[in-house]
């Protein structure tokens, strides 16, 4: 497996962000957004993992970075459970080795765009017991997420901001909204952002996150 890309901070350590590149891309695509919010966020890592290279069904079964298969996009997307449990695995394996370098698991933040954002949502509130800083969800969806969801209490302790493009055409609008309302009725403290945009990123969503995570690290 490919080691994640670094971004250290200029003062010492003291909190982290993991954060999961989407469907295609590789660990670079969030380097430009970490090395600006690094500035802002002087003692904060950035981490930000590789997804392995596997067969994508919906894309032909052509082998591209992928943190889980995807077999069908409707009426629901279809996904390879196995594969979001093992992607899943590998956050919660880069969340032990922060608490271990001394990062307080209440000061890690685990982010993600579209697939990676729903590696993140599985992770925070399916799969991990404990603290976590919070979650931040770019353009994304919970496929986990569905009228059975039971959060435990140090889940529902978990912050979310929630940011989505009114004109996605890639993760359905809708979508990003439903997990939105999932943690909303469970108790989550989650905010809800949204942006005149497609499937991307924008300077003033990035300025969001970073105002966002100032405001939990104090």
């Amino acid at each position: 497996m490919t080691d994640p890309l670094i971004i250290q901070p200029p003062k010492t350590a003291d909190a982290c962000v993991i954060w999961l590149h989407g469907l295609g891309a590789d660990q670079t695509d969030f380097q430009p957004v970490a090395q600006i919010l690094v500035q802002t966020l002087p003692t904060t890592r950035f981490v930000l993992p590789q997804a392995p290279k596997r067969p994508v069904t919906i894309n032909g079964g052509y082998a591209m970075p992928s943190w889980y298969d995807i077999k069908a996009m409707s009426p629901a997307r279809s996904i390879s459970m196995d594969e979001l449990e093992t992607s899943a695995e590998t956050v919660i394996a880069l969340i032990e080795a922060q608490k271990s370098a001394g990062i307080d698991a209440s000061r890690i933040f685990l982010a993600g765009f579209s697939q990676g954002g729903a590696v993140v949502y599985h992770t925070a509130y399916v799969k991990w017991q404990g603290a976590l800083g919070g979650v931040i969800a770019l353009s994304t969806y919970a496929p986990t997420f569905d009228d059975q969801l039971e959060l435990s209490a140090s889940q529902q302790r978990i912050p979310a901001l929630c940011l989505h493009g009114q004109k996605d055409e890639v993760v359905q609008y809708a979508m990003g909204r439903s997990a939105y309302e999932h943690l909303k009725q469970r108790g989550v403290s989650v905010t809800w952002q949204e942006y005149l945009m497609g499937h991307e990123v924008l300077l003033d969503e990035i300025t969001h996150i970073g105002d966002w995570l100032k405001d939990r690290l104090g």
